[in-house]
């Protein structure tokens, strides 16, 4: 009876536990609840089409402002480019924005001046051969003439010429392009003005932007940024400095070249093959010399092989001693490597690139080596690019020193014919001991 009450009384007990038990859902609820969106999927396609709104608005505007940020950068390097004779005339006690305006008005005036005598010679040139056209056709006619025995008239290759089609469409070409070449001269034009005034803002704030430039930097990254910029001024100085001297000494020797051979000119012709030949890199010799040797084929015809001749025997001189010498250093960078830079810089940014690319690369470099520590090289003969005189007699030496050391491991490994039964205790003559103790 006991275990009968006690009983009920346990089975009361566990029934009415003191929390009801929660009612299971309905396979109705349950697959609503599965389907509901979870809470954070509306805020991660928000925050999804956010980010690629950015991204295309951020790649629109690079897009469009992609020629002023290639204007500053131009301007930039030549701000670099003027820093050091800023520099030294605001030393001296002269207000940085007046040294400023005496560099580039005395750039200008070199230019403009520059520009107008070649613009003039050209003019003279073109006027010349206009009307040298008529003997030119002439000569061409007789030898076509002579050597194919036909009866060509001028009149009649003239009228030819006037009356045929590819002409006309060349001129009424011509007409509809004239606008498009007065744009870009107008968009040539802005665009240098733009280069101007940024450069000079940059070489006359100069400071003013280093400070600006630090204010936002702990004390250890300052340095470190007004180490760069000083790396980045002496290189691309120094790299102005060594082109323009060349170009002064390549403009002095084919102005002698061409003052000897008699060509009209010499001294325009001379500053275009220097400067043309130095500023744009790799190819700038041969374009320029073109020039000279136009020139001097209406003059002679073997006088534009002397010019073409001349101008790839001073290329080789210059690039294997004069460049070296000069830009050891201001500019110490391989030819591999500055070839490699300019293809690089031309790939990217074009014909600005190819011109900012090796002061780019030396200043990487010059920075690259403070900060990379170098150890000796062993003296090894590989290092240099050869082998040791001996190299053949100390491979053969070490395969005999190597035999022998086989040759001695087997011996020990067999037993040694002193210590064999056949010997009998018995000692060699060669080994009894002498009067004096010595074997």
């Amino acid at each position: 009876m006991a275990s009968t009450d006690e009983t009920g009384q346990a089975a009361p007990h566990a029934s009415a536990p003191d929390t009801p038990p929660s009612p299971r859902p309905s396979p109705a609820q349950a697959t609503e609840s599965d389907a509901r969106m979870p809470r954070w999927l509306p805020r991660a396609v928000v925050l999804a089409l956010a980010l690629i709104g950015v991204f295309q608005l951020g790649s629109w505007a690079f897009q469009q402002l992609l020629g002023l940020l290639i204007n500053i950068l131009i301007a930039f390097f030549l701000a670099l480019a003027i820093e050091p004779a800023v520099s030294r005339m605001s030393a001296r006690g002269m207000r940085r924005g007046l040294a400023t305006f005496l560099v580039f008005l005395s750039l200008l005036i070199a230019t403009i001046g520059f520009v107008t005598l070649l613009g003039s010679m050209l003019a003279e040139q073109l006027i010349k051969i206009v009307e040298d056209f008529p003997a030119y056709l002439d000569s061409v006619i007789n030898w076509i003439n002579t050597h194919f025995h036909i009866d060509l008239k001028r009149v009649d290759v003239q009228e030819d010429l006037l009356r045929s089609d590819w002409l006309r469409n060349y001129v009424q070409n011509g007409a509809t392009g004239v606008l498009g070449v007065s744009a870009q001269v107008l968009g040539g034009l802005f665009r240098l003005l733009t280069i101007t005034l940024f450069s000079f803002y940059f070489a006359a704030d100069g400071p003013r932007l280093r400070r600006a430039v630090c204010s936002v930097l702990p004390p250890a990254k300052q340095a470190e940024v007004l180490r760069a910029w000083e790396i980045a001024v002496n290189k691309t100085g120094g790299y102005m400095y060594s082109r323009g001297l060349m170009a002064l000494i390549s403009a002095i020797a084919h102005y002698v070249l061409l003052e000897g051979l008699g060509v009209p000119y010499a001294p325009v012709l001379a500053i275009w093959v220097g400067l043309v030949s130095q500023f744009i890199p790799t190819v700038g010799t041969y374009l320029a010399g073109a020039l000279p040797m136009l020139i001097a084929f209406t003059v002679d015809p073997m006088y534009a092989l002397w010019v073409l001749l001349f101008v790839v025997i001073y290329q080789q001189f210059e690039n294997y001693l004069l460049q070296p010498k000069l830009t050891a250093r201001t500019v110490d960078v391989h030819p591999a490597v500055a070839f490699g830079s300019v293809i690089a810089g031309t790939a990217l940014l074009g014909a600005v690139g190819a011109l900012i690319a090796i002061p780019a690369v030396a200043t990487f470099q010059a920075f690259l080596a403070a900060y990379v520590k170098r150890y000796d090289v062993t003296d090894d003969p590989r290092v240099h690019g050869r082998r040791g005189r001996n190299s053949g007699s100390d491979l053969v030496a070490r395969v005999r020193r190597l035999r022998g050391q086989r040759l001695g491991e087997r011996a020990t490994a067999e037993p040694a014919e002193d210590s064999s039964p056949a010997d009998d205790g018995k000692v060699e003559p060669s080994r009894r001991p002498t009067a004096s103790g010595r074997t």
